[in-house]
């Protein structure tokens, strides 16, 4: 691009030295139809045999041709120069786009790296938003794991409340089993009491017959003994009598 700069610079020179040529080209072609016309006086001249001041002023214009056409050759070659300028012009425009065009590929390749930094960031921001979520996720199982850890303890606290209730449940059936033995001890304790009282009672009652029987056998023997009484009282009268009655 550095080098189409350089040429096209010097067709802009080319071109300005055309844009003079063409000024003068376009002042031959003037001279030319001027010619033209001065031709077609100089044979209207010879033609008529004019007097000499017109051959002098046709050799005037001779002259002035033959310049003319000196100036129509300058003028072809100045229409080739102005063709060439033309293209020139063209060229200039073509490297004056060239320019603008290396501009914007200067600007594009600025543009691709920056599209490429924002690609690049663009998947960094990507990648930050999945650590960003994983991070997220990261806490949320965080928080999970706590609050397992402690439902976790809570579970173990309940299994050991569940082993205490049982060995309580089982302590209950002890302690109801024990109160219901000890209400029996307590009734045998009665019974024994009672047993003992009734034994009492039964030698009581045993002693009690025997006295009876004795009361009653003493009864027979203290009637037996008023009996006696009562015979030896009749005896000792009887004595008595006997020993009073005379002899």
């Amino acid at each position: 691009m550095r080098h189409t700069a350089t040429y096209c610079n010097t067709l802009k020179y080319t071109a300005t030295h055309c844009n003079t040529l063409y000024c003068t080209t376009t002042y031959c072609d003037r001279l030319q139809h001027t010619a033209t016309h001065y031709n077609a006086l100089q044979h209207t001249a010879t033609r008529h045999n004019a007097p000499q001041r017109t051959a002098t002023h046709c050799n005037t214009l001779q002259h002035t041709a033959t310049h003319c056409n000196t100036l129509q050759l300058t003028a072809t070659h100045c229409n080739t120069l102005q063709h060439t300028a033309t293209h020139y012009y063209t060229l200039q425009h073509t490297a004056t786009h060239c320019n603008t065009l290396n501009h914007i590929a200067i600007y594009c390749v600025t543009l691709q790296h920056t599209a490429m930094r924002c690609i690049a960031l663009q998947h960094t921001v990507l990648h930050c938003n999945t650590l960003q979520c994983a991070a997220s996720h990261c806490n949320t199982l965080c928080y999970t794991a706590t609050h397992c850890n402690a439902l976790h303890r809570t579970a173990t606290h309940c299994v050991t409340l569940q082993h205490t209730a049982i060995r309580c449940i089982a302590l209950q059936h002890t302690v109801f089993h024990c109160n219901t033995l000890q209400c029996a001890a307590s009734h045998c304790n009665i019974l024994w009491y009672t047993a003992t009282h009734c034994n009492a009672l039964h030698r009581t009652a045993t002693h009690c017959v025997t006295l009876q029987h004795t009361a009653t056998h003493c009864n027979t023997l203290q009637h037996t003994a008023t009996h006696c009484n009562t015979l030896q009282h009749t005896a000792t009268h009887c004595n008595t009598l006997q020993h009073t009655e005379p002899h």
